[in-house]
C-alpha cells in the first residue's frame, strides 16, 4: 500500500502538492470513486484514474535548458534590470529552477514541472552542477582541498564537493547544493577574487557548444532521467 500523493510523485507524474490539490478537487479517482486526502492504493488491485483535464495539464508540461548570459537576472523581477525572460520571451510561462546570480553565466533550467523543480532544488541535493571559475589570484592545491572537503560559511559548512585546478587562475567545482552566492563565498574564504563564473553542466546536460541566448527543449527521456536521478534516493 502506498499513499496516492507519494505514488504520483515517485512516478514523476506530478508533485505531491499538485496531487493533494487535484485530490481535493475530486479529479483523481481510485476504482472510479473520488480519492480522499491520505488515501492509499494497492498497486496490484486498485485502478488509479486521472481526470482528462488534469492529464492534459500534465502533458503540457515543458522543461527547457537555456544558457543565461552574464548581466541578466534569473527571476521575473522587472525592476532590477534585464531578466532571463527578456532574453527568452517565448518561455515566459515557465519558471526558473534554482539560482544563477546576475554576474554569472551558463546553464539554467526553465520549467513548469514541479517534479523537475524538486529534483533540482529538493533538500536531498542529488543532482550535480558543475562550474568553471576564473580568479585574479593563483589557485593552489590546498585551496582545492579546502573546497572539496568543505568550508565553513556564515550559514554553516558546505557539503563535500569536487574542486580541481585547471590552470593558475582557473578551477572547476562540482556541487550538489545551491546556496546563495555559494561559490563566490567559498572562493572568498580561500582569499580568491572571482572574475568569471560559468555553470557548464547540470546533471548530464552540458554546454560545450551552447552560447549565451541558446536553448534546448528537453525530450521525455532526458526529463525522466533527471527526475529519477533527483528523486531516487
Amino acid at each position: 500500500m502506498i499513499r496516492i500523493e507519494k505514488y504520483l510523485s515517485e512516478q514523476g507524474i506530478m508533485s505531491r502538492r499538485e496531487a493533494k490539490r487535484f485530490i481535493g478537487e475530486g479529479k483523481i479517482l481510485v476504482n472510479n470513486k473520488p480519492a480522499q486526502a491520505g488515501d492509499k492504493i494497492d498497486l496490484k488491485k486498485d485502478t488509479l484514474t486521472i481526470a482528462p483535464e488534469v492529464q492534459k495539464t500534465m502533458d503540457e508540461k515543458k522543461t527547457v535548458l537555456v544558457y543565461k548570459p552574464r548581466g541578466v537576472i534569473s527571476s521575473k523581477d522587472s525592476d532590477k534590470g534585464k531578466n532571463i525572460f527578456d532574453v527568452f520571451p517565448q518561455f515566459k510561462d515557465l519558471n526558473t529552477v534554482g539560482r544563477l546570480d546576475k554576474e554569472s553565466e551558463g546553464l539554467i533550467l526553465l520549467s513548469n514541472d514541479g517534479i523537475v523543480t524538486k529534483a533540482i532544488t529538493g533538500k536531498d541535493h542529488l543532482i550535480e552542477k558543475e562550474y568553471v571559475v576564473t580568479v585574479r589570484e593563483k589557485v593552489t592545491p590546498h585551496m582545492m582541498k579546502q573546497m572539496s572537503d568543505g568550508i565553513k560559511l556564515d550559514d554553516g559548512w558546505t557539503k563535500p564537493a569536487t574542486a580541481e585546478k585547471v590552470d593558475d587562475h582557473t578551477f572547476s567545482i562540482t556541487l550538489k547544493e545551491g546556496r546563495k552566492h555559494q561559490i563566490r563565498r567559498m572562493a572568498n574564504a580561500c582569499h580568491l577574487t572571482v572574475e568569471s563564473l560559468v555553470r557548464t553542466r547540470i546533471h548530464t546536460f552540458v554546454a560545450p557548444k551552447m552560447l549565451p541566448g541558446n536553448f534546448k527543449i528537453l525530450g521525455e527521456a532526458d526529463i525522466n532521467n533527471l527526475k529519477q536521478s533527483g528523486l531516487s534516493k
